[in-house]
């Protein structure tokens, strides 16, 4: 449990530590609910908006397109667990060499245009 103290200004405004705020979800424009209990004020940080009226993926999707879905995700899981996959990357640059030699590689180093400008 993290305990701060902070100064009540003007008007009942106070500064919530950008650590207080980084640790509850808080940005700018974001909303808290404020509680008084057994003399304590509690603010609690709310979405302001009702999650029960968001889409799932389940109403955008058949059934049939989520077993697809399902089935590739699989997949790619698998790949990663065996370690086909390439990176990380520092940079663009990096990415990009490490594309451009895969792509030679799988073209078995065939002649033709040049993949590296």
């Amino acid at each position: 449990m993290m305990t701060t103290l902070v100064k009540i200004h003007r008007k009942g405004q106070m500064t919530l530590p950008a650590s207080l705020r980084i640790r509850a979800g808080l940005s700018e424009g974001g909303m808290v609910e404020v509680t008084l209990r057994r003399g304590k004020i509690v603010l609690t940080p709310t979405l302001g908006i009702d999650r029960s009226k968001i889409p799932t993926a389940n109403d955008e999707y058949t059934p049939e397109q989520r077993r697809i879905i399902d089935a590739r995700i699989a997949e790619g899981l698998e790949d990663f667990k065996k370690g086909r996959f390439y990176g990380p990357f520092r940079t663009a640059d990096e990415t990009i060499a490490s594309m451009k030699s895969n792509l030679r590689r799988l073209a078995g180093g065939k002649k033709g245009k040049s993949l590296a400008k």
